[in-house]
């Protein structure tokens, strides 16, 4: 019997809330036909300022998705790669960049279908060549 008047009063409680959801216009946005704002904190691709990276591995230690990956041949000869398909675009490398290299802007992200957009090479320091460019 108590748990009967439990469902009663759980039914009640809610009532308003559904009612007011039914009633309500609904909050839809008319995309493709009219273009979305992001909002300036929205977190979207991930840039990165290659001479400020020394190759450190914060920011791939501290990656809940393991979306960072580094190789590393030497203190100086290393790839920091991106795999934006397990990226889940927290902000959290960002924080942990103690050199300010990597940094997320509001860029919005369109969904790939060729696999060889599934990793982005954001630092490239194994070829001699490319490091005395930067």
């Amino acid at each position: 019997m108590e748990n009967i008047f439990k469902k009663i009063q759980s039914f009640f409680y809610l009532l308003p809330n559904v009612l007011s959801t039914f009633f309500s216009k609904a909050v839809t946005e008319k995309y493709p036909v009219e273009k979305t704002s992001l909002t300036e904190r929205y977190r979207g691709k991930v840039n990165i300022h290659a001479e400020n990276c020394i190759g450190c591995r914060l920011c791939v230690l501290d990656c809940p998705a393991g979306a960072l990956e580094m190789e590393k041949d030497s203190k100086t000869k290393f790839q920091l790669l991106h795999y934006p398909d397990r990226c889940t675009y927290c902000g959290q490398c960002e924080q942990s960049c103690r050199f300010d290299a990597i940094y997320m802007d509001n860029a919005y992200i369109p969904p790939a279908a060729d696999k060889h957009l599934f990793f982005v090479i954001l630092v490239d320091r194994k070829d001699e060549k490319l490091q005395s460019d930067n």
